[in-house]
């Protein structure tokens, strides 16, 4: 609530992070990723996946070019070694070099709607000019950052990357944290651990690999459509997407609000009619909703918005209805978006979304 409220600090080191230089970068990257690489600006980023040949997908990630040749990758910590190896795998044919950045860049995020005040206080920039999915270069207690505007929360805030800070000397590091904690205090800020960022990005219907997403899924069927562009060339798994685009998915992602009382697990039946149409692949208690939500895949004759719907919970069947996604996402300071519809809701002013 401290993120929804005002702002809070997640220690993220763990995530994977690689640097791709070179003059035939942006060709690699556009082919192993399906998002269109080409359209990047220097400082300009976007969400991605890398898929393997059948279209499953190997990993989700964010893609920031740096400068022309060189571009700075995150992605999922579990998938450090994996993405890595694929990565260099891949890059034989290509003009380029693929370099692990993960133990060599302290990364924290700072999300919520005074996240950009809070930082202000202590960036030697003006965050102002960051917009959405792009970054820029700062200094914080003396050290270089590379501040990105992205999140996994559904609010508003920045990804820190504190360049040139080895796992095994984390001073600068831990001065950039501590001047942060201490400037953040007036705000409110609290540090908040991974239990609160994963209740935070399934409020705002964000996917976590391994759970919303494995090599058996297609960004397809996630309903991540948006971040496929057939139209830029060859990439790994291209010709497997283009054929289910072409035939249809046989099932989808959703959201599904409970209706009764009862939370929503991983791996929990959804059933219609006395039947399992789907399985939920992340549920929780809702902080923010006080009442269960999941994402599931369901079978996609089964994926209206309003339909009525049970999740299997202890053996007992428990009434929800499929909701579009998000669930909550905050897009200014006065409105946000609550169950996919665009509604007036300052700050803090939670009443008005009826929780």
């Amino acid at each position: 609530m401290a993120v929804r409220n005002s702002v809070g600090i997640f220690d993220v080191t763990h995530m994977g992070r690689a640097l791709i230089t070179g003059p035939e970068a942006e060709a690699f990257l556009n082919y192993v990723t399906t998002n269109n690489v080409a359209s990047l600006e220097p400082l300009n980023g976007q969400y991605s996946t890398m898929c393997n040949e059948g279209g499953g997908v190997k990993d989700d990630l964010v893609l920031f070019k740096l400068e022309s040749e060189k571009f700075f990758m995150v992605y999922n910590a579990a998938n450090r070694e994996k993405d890595y190896g694929w990565l260099v795998q891949q890059a034989p044919p290509f003009n380029v070099q693929v370099e692990d950045f993960s133990d060599r860049v302290a990364m924290f995020a700072v999300q919520g709607p005074k996240a950009e005040e809070t930082l202000q206080r202590v960036s030697e920039e003006d965050l102002r000019e960051i917009k959405r999915f792009s970054g820029g270069w700062t200094k914080i207690a003396g050290t270089d950052v590379f501040v990105s505007r992205t999140g996994y929360t559904g609010e508003d805030g920045f990804e820190l990357n504190v360049w040139d800070t080895p796992v095994s000397d984390p001073e600068r590091a831990m001065k950039v944290w501590n001047i942060i904690l201490e400037v953040g205090r007036e705000a409110g800020l609290e540090p908040c651990g991974l239990g609160a960022r994963d209740t935070l990005r399934l409020e705002a219907g964000l996917c976590l690999y391994g759970n919303d997403l494995d090599e058996d899924t297609t960004p397809l069927e996630a309903q991540l459509s948006f971040i496929v562009k057939f139209e830029k060339g060859d990439f790994i798994g291209k010709e497997a997407l283009l054929k289910q685009k072409s035939e249809g998915t046989a099932e989808k992602r959703v959201g599904i609000r409970m209706v009764e009382r009862g939370i929503p697990r991983p791996h929990y039946e959804v059933w219609k009619r006395g039947g399992k149409v789907g399985v939920v692949t992340s549920g929780t208690f809702s902080p923010l909703l006080k009442r269960g939500i999941a994402m599931a895949y369901v079978s996609a004759e089964h994926t209206t918005e309003g339909e009525a719907v049970e999740v299997k919970i202890r053996d007992k069947l428990v009434k929800g209805e499929i909701v579009k996604l998000p669930f909550y996402r905050r897009v200014s300071q006065d409105q946000v978006l609550f169950m996919g519809q665009r509604v007036t809701c300052p700050v803090g002013d939670w009443k008005r979304l009826g929780v």
